[in-house]
C-alpha cells in the first residue's frame, strides 16, 4: 500500500487530500470542519478525517506533500518589497513574523501537525505544479494540454503544458505581478465585495450591466497580446506594496473611491463588473487559442481560480478550439492538496494512471457521510419529527412531491463535495418553475444579495433540450454556463423589455425563471446515475410527477456560512432559515410538524457567520 497525504494551507480554502494506492480516498476543505469560512489556518481537522477514512495512522503515511514552494515565494515576497520599498513598510512588517516564525519552516510545523508520528520525507511542488496536477490527473484524457490561471503562487499566475499518460510538464508561464486573478480581485474589491471570496459574485453581478469600461482597462490598466498574455500597468494598483487592491489613479480613472461593502448597488458598479468579465473572457479565449496552437492537443485541463469563472469556461467551451475541456471542481488553493499527492503519486514515483469514462474524482464527493442510524440518534436526542423512508425510491418520490408542491428541500445525502460547489449532497433544492423561488430562497433561506443567480441541475441526457449545449454534455461540477434553450424562453415585451439593473429580475425569461439570469445564461450542473445515485434518483422522480427534469442547487448554507458537514449543523441551519423540508438520508423532516421546543433563534444563528 502506497499512501500520500496532500496538504494545501496557509493563504486560503486549506485542505487536505488522501491518495491510496491511486485512489483519491478523501478530500476536503478545513473550514467544513472549523466552520470558519476560507479556513487558511493548518487543515488539521480535514487531515484527521482523510486518516479516519482510510483507516490509517500518520506514522503509516509514505509520503506528504505539500502544495507549493515556501522558499520561492518568500523570495518573491523580498524581492518585490524591495522594488518598492520604502512603499510597502507596513505590509512588509505584518506579513515577515508569520513567514520567519511559521511559514519558512513547514516540514516542522506539518509534523507536529502530524502529531509528531511521520518521519519519512515531505515534498514541496509548484504552485501551477499542484494545479496543473489536480486537473489533468483526475481527467478523463489520456493526454491534454493544460492551462492554470490563478492569483498568484510562487512567480506564475498563469502557465501552460502537455499531460501525456502518467507524466505532465508545463513549458511557460505568466509571472507575477501581471495576473488574471488579481486583475479580477483588484475589481472584486473595487465594487465592494470580499478579495478572494466575492470574485462570483462580481461574476453574477456582470449580466446586470454593460461592459461600458473595457475599453478603458484595454487602453490603460493592460498591455494584452494575441496570445493572451499581458503585462499589467502597476501603477493603477496597489496589491505589490499595500494592504489594498488599487491606487489613487486607479480610482481617478473610474471616476471614484471603491464602493463601501454592503452599500447599494449603482448601475456603476453592475458596468465595471460586465467591464473586468468581458476582458476576463477575452484573455481567457486568447489563452485558449494560443494553448491550442501550441501543444495541437484537443482536449484541455483547467485548474486554478480562474478557472472558477464558469462564464469564461462556458465561452471557452463554445467558441474555443477545444472539443472538450475538463476542470478541477476545487480549482481554487483547496484544490492544491490534492494535485500535490497526485503528483507525488505519478509523477515522482510513476505509477500508472487509470483513465476512468468520466473523471477519477468520483463526482468531487469525498468528504464526511453519515448513515440513517447515525442521524437518527441525533434526530431522537433533539427530538425533532421525522419519517424514515425504506428505500431510495420512496425518499425520492415523496420529497419530489413536496418540491412539486412548492417546498423548499434542505437535502443532505452521502459524502459532503469537496470543493466550493453544492452538488446535490449538501444542496438546498427547490422547483426552477416557479418566479418567486429566486427571489424567495435568497432573501428568506440564504439571506444573501437578492441578485445572485440560482444554478440548476438537470438530468444529463436531457441537458441539451433545455439548455445551449451539446447532446448529454457533461457538466458534473457546475463550471460551466451556458444559454437557455430557445424555445425555453419568454418573450419580454412591454416595460419588461426596458427595465435595467436589479429591476431585470422582475420579468421571467424562460419557463425556468428560477434559474434563468437575467442575459438568458444558467450555470449547469447535469446528473448520471453513474457518479450522483440518490439525487438522480430525485432528479427522475420530480421529472415523471412535473415533466421538468431540473431542479434549482444552491449550497446548503446561509452567507458567510461554510457548507453544513454533519447532520447537526444541517438540522440547525433547517431551523433558523425558512427552509420547509430536510432529507436527511433516508429521514425527513417537516417545519410544519417540529416541536416549538425545536424553534431556533435565528438572530443569534445569523450572527455567527461573517458577510462573505
Amino acid at each position: 500500500m502506497t499512501a500520500i497525504l496532500g496538504i494545501s494551507a496557509f493563504y486560503h480554502d486549506s485542505a487536505a487530500a488522501l491518495v491510496v494506492d491511486g485512489r483519491i480516498v478523501a478530500a476536503a476543505q478545513e473550514e467544513r470542519f472549523t466552520r470558519n469560512k476560507h479556513d487558511d489556518g493548518f487543515p488539521a481537522e480535514a487531515i484527521r478525517f482523510c486518516l479516519k477514512q482510510a483507516g490509517i495512522e500518520a506514522r503509516e503515511l509514505d509520503w506528504v506533500g505539500f502544495y507549493d514552494k515556501p522558499l520561492l515565494k518568500f523570495e518573491r515576497l523580498l524581492e518585490t518589497y524591495f522594488a518598492y520599498a520604502p512603499r510597502g513598510f507596513r505590509s512588509f512588517l505584518r506579513a515577515v513574523p508569520l513567514w520567519v516564525n511559521e511559514k519558512l519552516f513547514l516540514p516542522r510545523l506539518i509534523s507536529r501537525g502530524l502529531g509528531g508520528d511521520y518521519r519519512k520525507r515531505f515534498v514541496f511542488t509548484e504552485h501551477h505544479e499542484s494545479h496543473a496536477a489536480s486537473a489533468f490527473f483526475p481527467s478523463p484524457f489520456e493526454e491534454a494540454a493544460i492551462l492554470t490561471i490563478d492569483g498568484v503562487g510562487e512567480w506564475a499566475t498563469a502557465s501552460y503544458g502537455v499531460g501525456h499518460g502518467n507524466q505532465l510538464q508545463l513549458t511557460h508561464q505568466l509571472r507575477f505581478p501581471h495576473s488574471l486573478g488579481l486583475l479580477y480581485s483588484a475589481f472584486t474589491y473595487y465594487t465592494g465585495f470580499k478579495v478572494n471570496s466575492g470574485e462570483y459574485k462580481v461574476m453574477g453581478l456582470a449580466p446586470y450591466g454593460q461592459p461600458r469600461y473595457a475599453d478603458l482597462i484595454y487602453q490603460h490598466l493592460l498591455d494584452l497580446k494575441p496570445d493572451g498574455s499581458f503585462r499589467l500597468d502597476m501603477s493603477y494598483f496597489n496589491y505589490c506594496q499595500g494592504l489594498t487592491m488599487t491606487s489613487g489613479k486607479f480610482h481617478r480613472l473610474f471616476g471614484g473611491p471603491p464602493r463601501q461593502p454592503e452599500s447599494p448597488l449603482t448601475e456603476r458598479d453592475m458596468d465595471l463588473a460586465a467591464s473586468v468579465q468581458a476582458v476576463t473572457e477575452e484573455i481567457m479565449l486568447r489563452m485558449g487559442r494560443h494553448v491550442r496552437q501550441q501543444t495541437g492537443q484537443r482536449n484541455l485541463c483547467l485548474a486554478g481560480g480562474v478557472a472558477l469563472n464558469c462564464v469564461g469556461n462556458g465561452r471557452l467551451l463554445r467558441e474555443g478550439p477545444f472539443e472538450n475541456i475538463w476542470i478541477q471542481p476545487a480549482a481554487g488553493d483547496a484544490g492544491g492538496a490534492l494535485g500535490v499527492a497526485l503528483f507525488i503519486q505519478h509523477q515522482l514515483l510513476g505509477e500508472e494512471r487509470v483513465v476512468c469514462s468520466h473523471d477519477s474524482q468520483s463526482g468531487s464527493l469525498l468528504g464526511p457521510s453519515y448513515t440513517d442510524d447515525q442521524i437518527e440518534r441525533v434526530l431522537n436526542s433533539a427530538g425533532a419529527n421525522y419519517t424514515r423512508y425504506e428505500s431510495d425510491a420512496a425518499l425520492a418520490a415523496a420529497v419530489a412531491e413536496l418540491i412539486d408542491q412548492g417546498n423548499v428541500v434542505g437535502w443532505f445525502q452521502g459524502a459532503m463535495e469537496f470543493g466550493p460547489r453544492a452538488l446535490g449532497a449538501r444542496s438546498i433544492l427547490g422547483d426552477p418553475r416557479r418566479g418567486d423561488m429566486q427571489s424567495v430562497m435568497n432573501l428568506k433561506i440564504k439571506f444573501r444579495e437578492s441578485f445572485r443567480p440560482f444554478a440548476p441541475s438537470v438530468l444529463r441526457s436531457r441537458v441539451h433540450e433545455y439548455f445551449q449545449t451539446r447532446p448529454a454534455e457533461d457538466s458534473a461540477y457546475m463550471l460551466l454556463v451556458a444559454p437557455v434553450a430557445s424555445d425555453k424562453r419568454l418573450p419580454l415585451n412591454g416595460e419588461a423589455a426596458h427595465l435595467v439593473g436589479i429591476d431585470q429580475l422582475k420579468a421571467p425569461r424562460s419557463v425556468l425563471p428560477a434559474i434563468t439570469h437575467v442575459d438568458y445564461s444558467a450555470r449547469i450542473q447535469t446528473v448520471d446515475r453513474q457518479r450522483h445515485g440518490r439525487y438522480c434518483d430525485l432528479l427522475e422522480a420530480f421529472e415523471r410527477r412535473s415533466g421538468c427534469p431540473v431542479l434549482i442547487n444552491t449550497s446548503f448554507n446561509v452567507r458567510g456560512e461554510p457548507i453544513v458537514c454533519t447532520p447537526q449543523e444541517a438540522l440547525r441551519c433547517f431551523l433558523a432559515t425558512n427552509i420547509d423540508v430536510l432529507a436527511l438520508e433516508h429521514c425527513v423532516l417537516l417545519k410544519s410538524r417540529q416541536p416549538e421546543s425545536l424553534a431556533s433563534d435565528r438572530e443569534g444563528y445569523l450572527r455567527q457567520f461573517q458577510l462573505d
